[in-house]
């Protein structure tokens, strides 16, 4: 950015929080939102309470009260974001995305702290864990809201909720379920989404698959290696009769094995894609899709869904398993396209963390942590919609030139490379499994590996923002 650039950035900020007014009865409480995400924007080198307090000129004291104490409808700020979202940057191929972040914290005070899995340093640490959505539509993305996950031990400990704020109807739920209420809130904002997608800590719940399905949202997801599917549809056991699994002759398998046992796949042929995820460079990624089926509330059979296995062709090790209940003719670069987006919820936590201080609170009580992490959401869309204004400006069509014009910048793009030919012998993950000890039957599948391949074709190259859906 230029000096002329950095000199109009203020009254655009001006413009722009006038979209959040309505948040706040007192026009002095109101006053503080400038400064709080002024001081986010800034070059502190902390952005707490109180270094933002004391280059504003301001009793640290007033800043913290305007977090934790003083009347404003925080609810209604995320509401006007979303809005805001869905009015501005609504598009036939937006997706959502569902992730989780932690903050390391010290001390047992700060609200839902506990010793726990930390995603950010990779270890049990002691730190925070809240839940998030975001948002991605071609190369613009963003989170759309965030709550708190009350771990267990808080949940049943009600005097140390009310030390801290939390109120008594809030009490523990698992994380998939706070990102399906997450979902409805967005959905009654007036969002709408083509995809969702989510990492296998959420595609290992089936309700969670459920919901998502009731809801009639699309996804593409990652799941476990131990996740459970049929090949082929249980065999019925008579007209009057719902179709029902028979343990003893065809059990679900574990996908982590379908490889070895099923013929669908392990006859298959490996076909190469390759996958620009955002900022990571290319990848190739060697592929095989099928139809499968996964056991419903009445533990029957439910799909067809699709099944991808990707793996990554450079480092054989690393292994993906995606499910989709999308249509059964999508095209497998779709999914691998929607599947391989997850990087934009990645890349809005770095941003709000390294930019914006979304790990500096501080605080004791849970709207003060409520309240930071919308206005920290509040000052992202800020910076994300002058982003982009400026890259529109660069290029004149919100994409930076190259070599393929359709490219967004920051997508991902999917391009199928010439299929590889059957090597049995040396296949990577096959050869990567454990060979012994396993008691996984050998799954009495006869249908031809030929249907669910894609089929042999010129190399295409699918685009976020351009071939995405329909």
């Amino acid at each position: 950015m230029d000096a002329e650039q950095i000199r109009e950035l203020e009254p655009k900020l001006q413009a722009y929080l006038k979209e959040f007014d309505d948040c706040f009865v007192v026009e002095s409480t109101r006053g503080h939102l400038p400064v709080y995400i002024g001081g986010q924007l800034s070059d502190l080198p902390r952005k707490s309470v109180e270094p933002i307090a004391l280059q504003a000129g301001m009793a640290p004291r007033t800043l913290q009260e305007f977090l934790s104490l003083l009347k404003w409808d925080v609810d209604l700020m995320r509401d006007r974001l979303q809005q805001r979202v869905a009015r501005q940057h609504a598009g036939p191929h937006s997706i959502a995305i569902f992730d989780e972040t932690s903050c390391v914290k010290k001390g047992t005070k700060t609200p839902g702290v506990q010793r726990q899995y930390c995603g950010s340093t990779g270890k049990i640490e002691n730190c925070v864990v809240t839940v998030h959505l975001a948002f991605a539509q071609e190369d613009f993305h963003c989170l759309l809201g965030s709550a708190l996950y009350l771990p267990e031990s808080w949940s049943d400990d009600r005097e140390r909720c009310r030390a801290a704020g939390i109120a008594d109807e809030i009490v523990y739920r698992a994380k998939w379920k706070i990102a399906l209420e997450l979902l409805d809130e967005s959905l009654r904002n007036g969002l709408e989404f083509s995809w969702t997608t989510f990492d296998e800590g959420y595609g290992s719940k089936p309700p969670f698959l459920r919901g998502l399905a009731q809801r009639k949202q699309r996804y593409v997801g990652e799941i476990p290696v131990n996740f459970r599917v049929w090949v082929a549809p249980a065999p019925s056991a008579g007209k009057r009769r719902k179709r029902r699994v028979l343990p003893r002759r065809r059990p679900a398998i574990e996908v982590g094995h379908l490889l070895r046992f099923s013929p669908a796949v392990r006859d298959q042929e490996w076909t190469t894609y390759r996958v620009k995820e955002g900022t990571q460079g290319p990848m190739l990624w060697r592929v095989k899709h099928l139809l499968v089926y996964f056991k419903d509330e009445q533990k029957n059979p439910r799909g067809p869904s699709h099944l991808v296995i990707a793996s990554n062709a450079l480092n054989p090790s690393e292994v993906k398993y995606f499910v989709s209940n999308a249509e059964p003719g999508t095209p497998v670069q779709q999914l691998l396209l929607v599947g391989f987006s997850r990087w934009r919820v990645e890349r809005c936590f770095e941003d709000e963390k390294t930019e914006l201080g979304f790990d500096h609170f501080e605080g004791r009580q849970s709207i003060g942590l409520k309240r930071h992490q919308a206005i920290t959401a509040t000052t992202h869309l800020f910076l994300a919609e002058v982003h982009q204004e400026l890259r529109k400006k660069k290029s004149g069509a919100y994409r930076v030139p190259s070599q393929d014009r359709r490219r967004g910048a920051g997508s991902v793009v999917v391009e199928r490379q010439e299929p590889d030919r059957p090597r049995r012998q040396e296949d990577p993950i096959r050869s990567s499994q454990p060979r012994g000890g396993t008691k996984e039957p050998y799954q009495t599948d006869t249908t031809a590996p030929q249907k669910y391949r894609d089929p042999p074709r010129r190399r295409r190259t699918l685009c976020l923002g351009l071939e995405l859906g329909s």
